[in-house]
């Protein structure tokens, strides 16, 4: 061999070695990669995966927002009418399931499933995440836990539940899905929808350059603010029997609906808000008429009829052109502009003071007040009692009403609206109206809202506000007495509670055509309106009656039903008679009025023994939810 041939042939040699060492770093490299890789994610990111994939889902809870609570006042603390309901996810790593025909067989009657269908889904030995069944409570989720069985796993779910099913539905609303996101739908959850929900949280992650999460990097999570809890000023007991109590009546009297409304006179607190009919919050998917999502007390519109005529009065009285002891004499009819307005009654009744007006509900006695007034005052006054505009209340659907014709200062308009008809208004508005009578003249915006109690504790209080004066506290107290008179000698007898002495007024009104114009001659709404005690009231309440088809006047449907809930609230406040009586009057009170209502209720009678919760065990609760 030349050297020439050897020189070459040592070259190639070389040239192949070359290659083959290239090749041996490379797998080298390669596999030191892979090691290092499988290193810094199964020891050094070893607890953060751990973590990711955890059955508590740590990451999780502290990216996303409890969603905050609903509660109402209760003798003992407070009672939850909204709570996320803690359920699970059950789901299987199908690989991991050893026996998917024996795993099946313990778990389908459990889970209330087809076991067939199971163990389709367990018997799929290349598959990862199969979902078994959504929102399994947690006695049903620790009964499988306790099989021990290999490949099942949970997954923490909430559920909006409302542990009072139809109680304060109309108020509260409820959770639902809009087709693009679940969210509060009605009522107090759709209303206060942001502070209830909460902030979401954040997480950060150093990225790669191909914006890839870097495992062992640093990470930083801001924490997610739980959704504030809402303590109504909603009393648990009375809304309770408020709901009892319009349910009754509108089943005794085959009314189409009804609906009650109760506040506090000296602050404008709402202390029940109740309808009928309602739903079951925790169905209602199950609803085919979604009208009964909406509450009565503050969307529905009614003309009101003679219970509007102490608004009237009082204008009157506290306008000075009249005083309880004025007199007019009655024709028994009013002529304007081609119409002829009438008593209800058809009669003339003569000379008549403004207290007879109330007590025999002349339609003649308050067009006479109305004249004297002008039509420009008795506008003004009706917008300043808070006709007419919304109450500013905080909830969803509220409607201002329909003062229109007034506005337009036509008599024959004023002088219906002197009697409640042609001006429409919503239940909230009438009884916040009563309320100025009540507390000496001062119109106050109504509340729900008793506090707000932040994510982060941070207690936020409402403050009782006067949007107005509205009368002189003397020409209130004059309103106030001849109220009481209303309930002793007038149309009001069955509203009264024997020992106490309780002001109010019937109105049973016409209900407009829906279409057509003119008024429907088939139908009628009955209404009391009304406070008690008359001089140091503690409650002022409105009862109204839709159509009630067994009976034609409101002191005879509306005004007993105020009687019973009057009766109820007066022993519930603890109020001590302040007028004489004897046993013949109670046992007549108790024969003409529901005992139901106001008596003490049997055991089995009484509402579902919900549990109750103290600002410190909330406190509590959350501190361990954030632990």
């Amino acid at each position: 061999m030349t050297k020439k041939n050897f020189a070459a042939q040592k070259t190639g040699s070389l040239k192949t070695n070359f290659r083959i060492y290239v090749l041996v770093v490379f797998i080298f490299a390669t596999a030191g990669i892979v090691v290092f890789r499988l290193y810094t994610l199964q020891v050094l990111a070893h607890s953060y995966y751990q973590e990711l994939a955890s059955d508590q889902h740590k990451v999780f809870d502290d990216l996303v927002p409890r969603r905050g609570e609903i509660l109402v006042k209760d003798t003992d603390g407070y009672y939850p009418v909204a709570v996320n309901k803690e359920l699970n996810l059950v789901f299987a790593v199908p690989r991991e399931v050893e026996n998917p025909e024996e795993t099946a067989r313990q778990i389908a009657p459990i889970l209330e499933l087809d076991e067939w269908e199971i163990e389709d889904k367990l018997d799929q030995p290349g598959v990862w995440y199969a979902v078994l069944k959504h929102k399994v409570d947690e006695r049903k989720a620790e009964e499988i836990r306790e099989k021990g069985l290999k490949g099942i796993y949970f997954s923490p779910e909430n559920e909006r539940f409302y542990p009072g099913g139809t109680f304060a539905s109309q108020i509260v609303g409820f959770v639902g899905s809009d087709g693009n996101q679940t969210k509060g739908r009605y009522g107090l959850e759709a209303y206060w929808e942001k502070e209830l929900t909460g902030r979401e949280g954040s997480l950060e992650q150093e990225r790669d350059t191909g914006g890839r999460w870097i495992s062992i990097g640093d990470r930083t999570v801001v924490p997610a603010e739980n959704g504030a809890d809402i303590y109504l000023t909603i009393d648990h007991t009375i809304q309770y029997r408020a709901e009892m109590a319009i349910k009754k009546s509108v089943e005794k009297f085959s009314a189409d609906g009804g609906t009650i409304v109760v506040q506090e006179p000296r602050t404008g607190a709402v202390l029940a808000m109740a309808s009928w009919p309602t739903f079951n919050a925790n169905d209602f998917s199950k609803v085919e008429d979604m009208s009964v999502f909406s509450n009565p007390a503050v969307s529905g519109t009614y003309e009101c009829g003679s219970v509007f005529k102490p608004i009237t009065m009082a204008a009157g009285i506290d306008a000075k052109v009249v005083m309880p002891d004025t007199t007019y004499t009655d024709t028994g009819a009013v002529s304007e502009a081609g119409y002829t307005i009438k008593n209800s009654d058809g009669k003339a009744n003569g000379v008549q003071t403004m207290t007879q007006v109330l007590e025999k509900s002349l339609n003649t006695g308050v067009i006479f007040v109305e004249k004297l007034l002008g039509n420009l005052r008795f506008y003004e006054y009706v917008k300043n009692f808070g006709f007419g505009e919304k109450t500013g209340i905080e909830t969803i659907g509220e409607v201002p009403g329909n003062i229109s014709g007034v506005a337009e200062l036509r008599s024959i308009n004023s002088f219906t609206a002197s009697f409640g008809q042609g001006i429409s208004m919503t239940p909230l508005q009438l009884v916040n109206a009563f309320t100025v009578i009540a507390n000496g003249g001062e119109l106050l915006k109504p509340y729900l809202v008793e506090k707000i109690v932040k994510g982060n504790e941070e207690e936020i209080k409402t403050q009782p506000r006067e949007e107005r004066r509205v009368m002189s506290r003397e020409a209130s107290l004059d309103l106030a007495r001849m109220l009481v008179s209303v309930v002793q000698n007038g149309h009001g007898k069955r509203a009264g509670v024997p020992g106490y002495l309780v002001a109010g007024k019937t109105g049973t009104a016409q209900i407009p055509k829906k279409e057509g114009g003119g008024y429907d001659e088939n139908a009628h709404v009955g209404s009391f309106a009304g406070f008690a005690p008359a001089y140091d009231p503690k409650f002022v309440m409105l009862v109204k009656l839709d159509n009630p088809k067994n009976v034609e006047w409101a002191e005879s449907s509306a005004a007993p039903t105020f009687g019973e809930m009057a009766k109820f609230m007066l022993d519930y406040f603890g109020v001590e008679p302040t007028e004489e009586y004897t046993e013949k009057d109670i046992d007549l009170f108790n024969a003409t009025h529901d005992i139901s209502i106001y008596q003490a209720p049997k055991p089995e009678e009484t509402a579902p023994a919900q549990p109750t919760s103290t600002v410190e065990e909330k406190k509590e609760k959350k501190k361990k939810n954030k632990n």
